[in-house]
């Protein structure tokens, strides 16, 4: 006998959605909300600048170009153009390529990278402010982790990597307000991107990881502009038996979408990486980084590592020998090392070059990480032996980055500024600081993507 529910006994949760997208107004956030998001999108557009020249995106463009549109959309850290829909795509790509952007910690969704590039690209081919354009991105923001706190953990258990399946959600919802649909057309937005919904954690590790969250961008802005012409689709998506919540996780609760809709906002739980790997790795990194700094400890000065961690951080970044940068970031033995040796965990300790270094590898290989019961997963015990018979030890109970030790200002404008050296000219990298905390006093919302070009 079937266990699931008849869609009678569940809220119509994808119609209260909605609605609430649809009739909710730049004036209904509060200001501090609002200062977050500005926060958020700063981040989101420094990844993306960084981002952009990596070899992921040569490759993708090089393939899409032949099938592109017209090139009416700005590639953000580029000199090309290319149609909205791949510029949705591909923008999405470059910011989540180097794992450095937000993470919403209760779900590890990743919010901007498939909501921001999806509006980006919708304010380049009609005219929109730049405070409607962060009223979108906050709904989008706000979507996209309601469902994922609906479904969290045991959608990401069975293997969906949530930035993709739930980030689609978001890139409709709020293209879809910029787009002014009605209630309806929205249920039909929502519906168009659930049946698009997808991403698997197996790809971890490769350039198909950044491939989700840019994906998600792209078929959330198509759902948006399909259901704008009366595309229908399910106006259920969420809640029916076969919908989105009961094929896609083997559990949900369907009130954390609609409890304190409109009173409370995910965007505020926001939280920026310091490091450019895995979230889960990070509070492993931050403590090899104390004890280095506190100790002057150099790499031949380790006997061992060990490390006491939740078990998500064996399970997403247990790679013992990664062979690439991208590997890299999902080994908490090269961060641990990278951390040592180089005092930090930025773009270019997960190069190629430095995830091969003879010394860095012989160090990954002194690092043990065990599982242990009580441990949260954004907690980590180190137990460090000194070549010389020392015993250092270090409890980090939350790491820098989180809610509990938040990134200032400054340092997210330094963490921008460094992703855009050698991509864009000091002089373009302040002037697109200031457009991306000035957005919402943009007239012209597209200006702030046009600042980001490389001429």
């Amino acid at each position: 006998m079937s266990t699931k529910p008849h869609s009678s006994e569940v809220p119509r949760v994808t119609e209260i959605l909605s609605r609430y997208i649809v009739n909710s107004k730049p004036a209904d956030v509060p200001e501090p909300v609002k200062r977050e998001a500005l926060r958020s999108f700063l981040n989101w557009m420094g990844c993306a600048v960084g981002g952009s020249q990596h070899e992921t995106i040569d490759r993708a463009l090089a393939t899409l170009t032949e099938f592109a549109g017209k090139p009416t959309s700005t590639l953000i850290g580029r000199s090309e153009r290319i149609d909205a829909l791949n510029a949705a795509l591909l923008n999405g790509m470059a910011s989540h390529v180097f794992d450095f952007d937000d993470t919403h910690l209760n779900t590890i969704i990743h919010p901007a990278g498939p909501v921001a590039p999806a509006i980006l690209a919708l304010a380049q081919r009609q005219p929109i402010s730049g405070a409607d354009l962060l009223h979108a991105f906050i709904i989008g923001v706000e979507v996209e982790c309601r469902i994922g706190n609906a479904v969290y953990p045991a959608h990401y258990d069975i293997g969906w990597h949530i930035t993709g399946t739930a980030g689609v959600f978001g890139a409709a919802a709020a293209a879809g307000w910029l787009l002014k649909l009605d209630e309806r057309q929205m249920r039909w937005a929502l519906g168009t991107a659930g049946t698009q919904s997808s991403g698997m954690r197996e790809m971890f590790g490769t350039m198909c990881k950044s491939f989700h969250p840019g994906r998600a961008a792209q078929n959330g802005l198509m759902s948006a502009l399909l259901a704008a012409r009366n595309f229908t689709s399910s106006e259920r998506v969420l809640e029916a038996p076969r919908g989105f919540a009961h094929v896609m996780s083997t559990a949900r609760d369907f009130s954390r979408i609609t409890d304190g809709l409109g009173a409370s906002y995910e965007i505020a739980l926001n939280t920026y990486k310091p490091f450019a790997c895995g979230i889960v790795i990070h509070p492993a990194i931050d403590g090899c980084v104390q004890l280095r700094n506190e100790h002057a400890l150099k790499g031949d000065d380790i006997e061992s590592i060990e490390l006491s961690v939740h078990p998500l951080v064996l399970e997403l970044t247990g790679k013992k020998t990664p062979r690439t940068g991208l590997e890299g970031k999902f080994s908490v033995y090269h961060s641990c090392a990278a951390a040592i040796l180089w005092g930090a965990a930025g773009e270019s300790e997960y190069s190629d070059a430095c995830v091969q270094n003879p010394v860095a590898v012989a160090l990954s290989q002194r690092v043990v990480a065990n599982a242990v019961a009580g441990i949260r997963e954004d907690e980590v015990r180190i137990s460090l032996r000194t070549r010389d018979g020392r015993t250092l030890t270090k409890h980090v109970a939350h790491a820098k980055g989180s809610l509990e030790r938040p990134m200032s200002d400054a340092e997210l404008e330094e963490k921008f500024r460094r992703l855009c050296d050698g991509v864009l000219p000091p002089q373009q990298t302040e002037a697109l600081i200031q457009k991306c905390w000035g957005l919402a006093d943009l007239a012209d919302a597209a200006d702030v993507i046009r600042a980001a070009a490389k001429s």
